[in-house]
Parts: structure tokens; C-alpha cells; sequence
């Protein structure tokens, strides 16, 4: 069954007052020889316009007196590297940069006695460290700490066990053998860390109207998502721009991303203009987190076996146990269909999840949450998905790169605060904005001109809007999108 859409699928805002887009006495009937049957109420086609509300659902909001917020992340236990089998003595294995991007020539933290254990494709096999700072023929190399030289326990060199030149391997350190009467380890490994940066941005919006037009009743009674309402149309426009300014606060911590360095909005040269962008929802998880593009397809997670690779991810990672899932209509259904197929749909068949489903519920096709392993996982619609005026048509125009849905960590992490100075728990998702004493810019709104309270000549009334904000990603690893 084909759909054809309706031609109103959008009414957007436009500048200024059309007979279009302003109701008057003079445009609509009073001066036509028979008074047309004027209905009062403002009909409300498109329901609930706004789609603001995530952010403060899933995380928090903390001020900030600075013009960056730097915070750390904690760095893995335990040691595995990358790595590639020697060209010439193949007991050599020279390490590969490491899963943060950072060259373990320096870093690593292998060392001599220590038993590791080395895997291929097709080989696993545990060995002893016995020589770091080496060439890939085996010789020392006091300019170089990136080769380690490795005994296997059941060979005699990495060879005999199978490994040949150029092979990419995967080295685990487990533990660690002495012999008697020696002294103790050569170095010792330092706790490493990640520190990450976000810089608030400056959004502002304002609304005018004339003097004359604010003295003006209209015919028409409206209202609105902002709670105005009356026969005055500016209350409409006023309360719209200060709703849609709200839903901006949001979709611009959720869409914006960091000016590249030649970004021409940065006039081609970074740090020479405080347009400068910030880190996003969707730009962090892309750049620090997980996608599940590769693992899904078209639908993320529309079937055990996919949603089994979403669940190897996460045990790669944190592993947190609950997680929130904000899907868009598409994906969402789909799930529910998948939940729905496990169902053996008899009287006495077996129900799966944290449900109490019984013959009543049978016509109950949703579901809003499921555990699979060790994971439970809570499923809301996101209105940011579906509605046609923001990412809905975004993912109707470009399916390729469409975001399908978001899965998010609940709870809390622990971090480094550099302005306190301590480790702290905070929410992974948190809102910083700027305030002080005496100026707060979280959500900051002022009216001039000379309507209502008088502060210039200006025949108008002006309802400025700013703030100057952005979002903190904890903890990204943990994150997954769906696309």
C-alpha cells in the first residue's frame, strides 16, 4: 500500500507579517457585504510542536564560570596492544599505536618478565617477555621501545608456532615469571587517562512587533505549547520564537560539531574567530563512541543476532547493565516486532523480558523494555526522529546516513574535575551553561523598546532570547548510534 503525503506537511515561520501568515479585521471577511460563519479557535494540526525535553531526561544541568570545560576519563585496567609479527627474527613483535590514538613507542606498558599472551587469526599462543627496546631482527635499540621480543612457552620462537612475517597479532599481558634470587621489575606503569574539552557557544533569537499591532484584537483565539494565550496574535508569534528558541537550546547540543581547521566559518584559519563550534551528541559518539551501521544495516538492532553485536560492544567497554534506547518510529516498530516474534502467541506459551504479559495484554503490540545477557534495555519513541520539520525529514530526504536511534548508559560516571580538583559522579550526559553571581545565561530574555516598560524610542516591542551553553559526553564509549 502506497502512501501519498499531504501537501501541508510543514508550515514554517517566515520574517514578516503577510496577509499569509497575520490575521487582521481587514483580510479576513468584516468588510465583505456577507460576514462568512469565522470560527474563534485556532486549530492545532501538528499536536505537540515542540521536541525539546530529552537532554533533561536523560541527564543534568551544572553551571560554569569558564570559557572551556576540560574533564578526564579513566584509561583501561589491564594491558592488550595491536601489533605486527618482525620481518626478520619473527620473536619480535613491534607494537601498533593503541586503541587512543597514541603512539606506544613511548607509552606501552609491557615489560621484561612479563608472561603475555598472543593471538592471530588462526593462533593463540602464551609466551615471556624477555627483551624490550629490540630491533625486528632481535637487536638491541636504545632509540626505539615500540619491539618486544616474545618466547613462546610450547616453541622455541614465534615461528615454530606458526606466526610468520607481517602477521597482525593481539598482545595480552597476564601475569609475570622471576626466577629465584632476582631483583624486582624494571619500571613501573603509571594510570593513564584521556582529558577531553567542550567549549560553550553563544545562541541568541529575539521577536519584535509594532507598537500599532499590539494595540490591534484580532478574531482569532490562540494558544500555545508556551502557554499564551488570547485574542492578541503576538502572543502566538512571542510564545512561538520562545518555544522554538527552547528546542534550539537542544538540537544544537545534539546536531553541533567542532569547526574543522580550515572551516571557512571559522574565515579558513582555526582560533582566529570565536565561531569556533562545539561537541554535540551525535558528533561524540561518532567520533569517541560506537555505530551501528556496519553491524545492522537499514534498521539497527531488528533482530537477536544484531542486537547481540550491539551487546559485544558494550562488553568490549563499560558494560553498563541498564541502557536507554531513543528510537525513531521505523526502528522502533521493528523492534517490537522482533520482541513480538520470540512470543509463541498461545494461552500457555512462554513470554519473554521483565513483562507480566498474559491473555488480556494480547492486543498490547508494544514494548517498552527487554533484558538480553546481562543487559536491560528501557525503549522510548523520540519525537526528534519522527517530527517532518527536524531530523524526520532529515532522515526522509537521506536514508544512507539517516539516524535510526540512540542507545545511552543510565546512571552515573566517575571523573576528574579539573575546576574542583577531585573525582566526582556525574550523569554521562550533563548540560554546562555560563553564570556567575550576577549574570546567569542559561536561559536569558529581555524586552526593550518603548510597548509596556520604556527603554528607547523604538516604536516596537523586542523580546531578545540568549544563552551560552554545551553538552558534556561522558563516557562516549559506552554510547552507540543507530544508523
Amino acid at each position: 500500500m502506497a502512501i501519498t503525503p499531504g501537501s501541508q506537511t510543514r508550515a514554517a515561520a517566515v520574517k514578516t507579517a503577510l496577509s499569509e501568515n497575520y490575521l487582521d479585521i481587514q483580510n479576513n471577511g468584516w468588510a465583505q457585504q456577507y460576514l462568512p460563519d469565522l470560527m474563534e479557535k485556532e486549530a492545532e494540526v501538528f499536536g505537540k510542536r515542540t521536541i525539546s525535553g530529552f537532554l533533561a531526561q536523560v541527564g543534568a544541568e551544572e553551571a560554569m564560570a569558564a570559557d572551556q570545560v576540560i574533564w578526564s576519563e579513566q584509561g583501561r585496567l589491564h594491558l592488550s596492544y595491536k601489533g605486527t609479527i618482525g620481518t626478520n627474527t619473527v620473536s619480535t613483535i613491534q607494537l601498533d599505536t593503541d586503541i587512543d590514538g597514541l603512539d606506544v613507542g613511548t607509552t606501552h606498558g609491557v615489560r621484561v618478565g612479563d608472561t603475555v599472551l598472543v593471538a592471530s587469526s588462526s593462533l593463540t599462543v602464551k609466551g615471556y617477555v624477555s627483551q624490550i627496546n629490540s630491533d625486528s631482527d632481535g637487536s638491541q635499540n636504545t632509540g626505539s621501545t615500540d619491539f618486544i621480543t616474545v618466547l613462546p612457552y610450547s616453541h622455541e620462537h614465534l615461528d615454530d608456532a606458526g606466526f610468520g612475517a607481517d602477521d597482525a597479532v593481539t598482545v595480552m599481558v597476564f601475569g609475570s615469571e622471576y626466577k629465584k634470587g632476582t631483583t624486582g621489575t624494571v619500571g613501573s606503569n603509571e594510570p593513564s587517562f584521556t582529558t577531553f574539552t567542550n567549549k560553550p557557544i553563544i545562541m541568541k533569537d529575539m521577536y519584535q512587533v509594532s507598537g500599532s499591532d499590539v494595540s490591534q484584537v484580532g478574531w482569532i483565539e490562540v494558544s500555545g505549547e508556551d502557554g499564551q494565550n488570547g485574542y492578541y496574535w503576538y502572543l502566538k508569534a512571542e510564545g512561538d520564537t520562545r518555544s522554538r528558541f527552547a528546542d534550539y537550546c537542544e538540537m544544537a547540543l545534539i546536531e553541533a560539531e567542532k569547526a574543522a581547521t580550515a572551516s571557512l566559518a571559522l574565515g579558513g584559519v582555526l582560533g582566529t574567530d570565536e565561531k569556533q563550534g562545539t561537541e554535540g551528541l551525535f558528533s561524540a559518539i561518532e567520533s569517541r563512541g560506537h555505530q551501528a551501521s556496519g553491524i545492522t544495516g537499514v534498521n539497527a538492532a531488528t533482530d537477536l543476532a544484531e542486537f547481540d553485536a550491539i551487546l559485544a560492544e558494550f562488553d568490549k567497554n563499560g558494560a553498563i547493565e541498564e541502557n536507554m534506547m531513543f528510537l525513531n518510529r521505523g526502528t522502533s516498530l521493528a523492534m517490537d516486532d522482533m520482541l513480538a516474534s520470540m512470543n509463541s502467541y498461545g494461552a500457555g506459551g512462554t513470554s519473554y523480558g521483565v513483562f507480566d504479559n498474559s491473555e488480556d495484554m494480547a492486543l498490547n503490540l508494544g514494548f517498552s523494555g527487554f533484558r538480553r545477557g546481562s543487559y536491560d534495555f528501557y525503549k522510548s519513541d523520540w519525537k526528534y526522529l519522527n517530527d517532518f520539520a527536524t531530523r524526520g525529514g532529515i532522515n526522509d530526504r537521506n536514508t544512507v546516513g539517516a539516524v535510526r536511534g540512540v542507545i545511552i548508559p543510565a546512571g552515573v560516571s566517575s571523573v576528574y574535575d579539573e575546576s574542583l580538583g577531585r573525582n566526582i559522579k556525574r550523569p554521562f550526559l550533563h548540560v554546562r551553561y555560563r553564570a556567575s553571581q550576577t549574570e546567569s545565561r542559561r536561559m536569558k530574555t529581555w524586552i526593550t523598546g518603548s510597548v509596556g516598560n520604556i527603554t528607547s524610542d523604538l516604536d516596537a516591542m523586542t523580546v531578545n532570547f540568549l544563552t551560552e551553553r554545551c553538552l558534556v559526553v561522558q563516557g562516549a564509549n559506552n554510547f552507540m548510534l543507530l544508523n
